[in-house]
């Protein structure tokens, strides 16, 4: 036989094997190009928001090759290993060492470079539709063309090319440290099996389990007013960070044996062959993969949780832009309301103005704050707000004495730290002494926009006699915003993008006080787009690598198995008997990362998701459904990869 026919009966073999690996290289090259592509693309010079559209793509490609690299080294890894007893029986009818590191070069020379084509091809062909996305997402109407970019293909080919490099420099180190003896027995050896539980793995266990909670408890109270200086939210977040990761490595490491011991001490011994098929394997499993499976299911949820958070922020867009700015338009001078009504009056455009005067006064709430502050160095002065006041006389629905007063337009954030009572008793602190008032409580709905009311501070509403008296004593030392909110509400929305138009040809005053509710609602869909764009994709990237991954270590399982599958089939098991037990046992390897990961995410998102946006629920749980469906994909195809090894055990 010669050395081409072997080399293409090998990789023939290898292609028939390792056709997931194909497919994620070449998934891997075409995400790839056709991110660079983007980069290079002039229609991303539109995409900008708070971050440039090309920067924020090429941050992304860098992250990618580290996650790409990462992938195909740990890839390649498990492939010399499966091939060990070739690479022996190689030398064994006499080829030097640097001949069979010749035969595996030209070999993954063909593999690798032949699924890169295929990976530029295909990234090329999805460029436009990837470009069609992002700008729907962002938001930007513009049409996308299919173009090919030199650069791009420059920059993939020399990136992959280093990656296979760093292949053969570890496919030849492994060559030359490996006797003939050894390489026979590699894969015999690559995974540890225990005989029986020890008590040190039970404690292990429980200790992991704990160490998980621990970090799920305290990243509730996060940001619940528990933590009041910045040393202390520091110290808060790296204990949860080091107790969560910790927790999960010591849980793979023991907690799942230990559980798994429980149920099966529960059955008393007998054990059916689904469960011998399932929690026997586990058991003695997990724990030799404790670090690979930590580290999947800690990217896992940093990947879930990032797209929840900026799915969050996308999906809240509109309706942060309705609690900054309560009106279509919010103007600071009434020069320029004059001056954007007279324009609205030439295209006969109707509309509705607001006006409200507004006082900002300085006020005592140091009896209606849940939270103590008197040790924090976050905040100034604990136990005053300076607060925009307006006068009942200027809200519908809004009936208060003289005595009293209402609070509305909370930030949810500010909420998060400085909550309020129900009731109590506040005070408005102006030049001429104290007026005191009995706080009735949090009104909902927003009636001022955020530079009146310091970015999210609730907005007093008084008795109209209160208001003149507070108008009157005002402070001119805290009174630095307009004493009157103009707000413009457009009659008919299908006229509210040309409305917004002329409000942005106009020259305005003072043009970072008045705002557009429009103009806000979009520049956070752009800049929000964009992240959600680069983590999703980054995150599917992930998912597929760490998917191949797990599949790759069920593959080597199941061949190291299938002697055990011909002594049941020898004893009248059927192919339906042992793939029953097969699912079982693929929940469980895929289930448990899987679980543990979204858990991780969920608590991860639930603890500060109100900096992001208005919605939690509807945002996290599309994220975490289609995390999940693509992520059984791998299981299921693990699956299938059983079945055929079942059925070629006789």
């Amino acid at each position: 036989m010669s050395i081409n026919h072997l080399i293409y009966r090998n990789l023939k073999k290898n292609l028939k094997n390792y056709y997931l690996y194909v497919f994620a290289l070449i998934f891997s090259v075409a995400l790839y190009f056709a991110f660079v592509t983007l980069q290079f693309d002039p229609a991303m010079d539109a995409a900008e928001g708070s971050i440039k559209g090309a920067a924020g793509i090429r941050t992304a490609s860098i992250v990618l090759v580290g996650i790409v690299t990462i992938f195909l080294l740990y890839a390649n890894t498990i492939f010399i290993k499966r091939r060990s007893k070739e690479i022996g029986l190689f030398q064994l009818i006499g080829m030097t060492k640097g001949k069979i590191f010749q035969i595996l070069t030209i070999e993954n020379l063909i593999l690798y470079f032949g699924s890169l084509s295929i990976g530029i091809f295909i990234g090329f062909a999805a460029s436009k539709f990837i470009m069609m996305i992002l700008l729907n997402v962002i938001g930007i109407e513009q049409v996308a063309a299919l173009r090919f970019s030199t650069e791009a293909l420059i920059q993939t080919l020399l990136v992959f090319a280093a990656i296979y490099f760093c292949i053969m420099i570890m496919n030849l180190l492994f060559i030359k440290r490996q006797s003939i003896l050894s390489l026979f027995r590699v894969r015999s050896s690559t995974e540890a099996r225990a005989k029986k539980m020890s008590i040190f793995e039970m404690i292990i266990g429980i200790i992991g389990i704990g160490l998980i909670i621990l970090g799920y408890f305290v990243s509730t109270k996060l940001f619940s007013g528990d933590f009041v200086t910045f040393p202390q939210l520091i110290i808060a977040m790296v204990s949860i960070l080091a107790s969560v990761i910790i927790g999960t490595y010591l849980f793979y490491k023991g907690s799942v044996s230990f559980i798994l011991h429980l149920i099966r001490k529960s059955k008393g011994g007998y054990l059916n062959l689904n469960d011998v098929l399932s929690l026997s394997s586990i058991m003695f499993r997990m724990k030799s993969n404790a670090l690979l499976l930590t580290i999947i299911t800690t990217v896992s949820a940093l990947a879930i949780g990032l797209l929840s958070l900026s799915y969050i922020s996308y999906y809240s867009a509109e309706k942060s832009a309705e609690q900054s700015v309560p009106a279509h338009f919010s103007i600071a001078a009434a020069e320029d309301a004059e001056a954007f009504k007279a324009a609205l009056d030439t295209d006969k455009i109707a509309y509705e103005e607001t006006k409200i005067d507004v006082v900002q006064v300085d006020v005592d709430v140091s009896q209606i704050m849940e939270t103590d502050f008197s040790e924090s160095e976050m905040v100034a002065d604990p136990n005053k707000m300076i607060l925009p006041v307006v006068s009942e006389d200027a809200i519908k629905g809004v009936d208060v004495s003289s005595e009293e007063v209402i609070f509305t337009g909370y930030s949810g954030v500010l909420q998060q730290f400085i909550s309020l009572k129900e009731s109590g008793e506040v005070a408005f602190v102006n030049p001429n002494g104290e007026i005191k008032q009995h706080y009735l409580g949090l009104r909902e709905g927003t009636i001022l926009s955020y530079n009146f009311t310091g970015g999210g501070l609730p907005t007093a509403i008084v008795d109209s006699t209160v208001f003149e008296q507070l108008m009157q004593d005002m402070d001119p030392v805290i009174q630095d915003q307009p004493p009157i909110y103009i707000g413009i509400d457009i009659a008919d929305q299908s006229e509210l993008a040309q409305a917004d138009g002329i409000f942005q040809s106009l020259e305005l005053q003072d043009d970072s006080a008045s705002l557009s509710q429009l103009a806000l609602f979009q520049n956070q869909k752009s800049a929000m787009g964009l992240i959600m764009f680069i983590v999703g994709f980054l995150g599917l990237a992930f998912l597929i690598t760490s998917g191949c991954i797990l599949y790759f270590k069920q593959m080597d399982e199941s061949e190291e198995e299938k002697a055990n599958y011909t002594i049941l089939r020898k004893l009248g098991f059927t192919q339906g008997d042992l793939l029953r037990g097969i699912w079982r046992k693929q929940l469980f390897n895929f289930g448990i990362p899987l679980v543990i990961g979204l858990f991780h995410s969920y608590f991860a998102v639930k603890s500060g998701w109100f900096f992001f946006g208005t919605e939690l629920l509807t945002p996290m749980i599309i994220v975490m459904l289609v995390y999940t469906a693509l992520y059984s994909i791998f299981g299921i195809l693990s699956v299938l990869y059983y079945k055929r090894v079942i059925r070629e055990a006789l």
